[in-house]
């Protein structure tokens, strides 16, 4: 079984632009808030499939079955 930490690790080996990132939850359920500039210009859909495409290979294999992701800009973070 996965661990939030395994999750942080693996999105930001692969977003590394990431200003903050929070990965709670256990139990193959599991909440990402991340903040960077890799969100920049993309819709909502767009910035969820980064998330889930550096975690794809955990959900494949069923070790992930529950995500809900908060994937803000820093601008949207910072209210502006």
């Amino acid at each position: 079984m996965v661990d939030a930490g395994e999750i942080e690790r693996l999105l930001r080996g692969a977003l590394p632009a990431l200003d903050a990132l929070v990965v709670e939850g256990g139990d193959g359920r599991y909440q990402v808030a991340a903040v960077g500039a890799c969100f920049d210009g993309l819709n909502r859909v767009k910035r969820q499939q980064l998330v889930y495409g550096a975690i794809a290979h955990l959900i494949r294999d069923g070790s992930v079955h529950a995500v809900t992701i908060l994937a803000r800009t820093a601008a949207e973070q910072a209210g502006t």
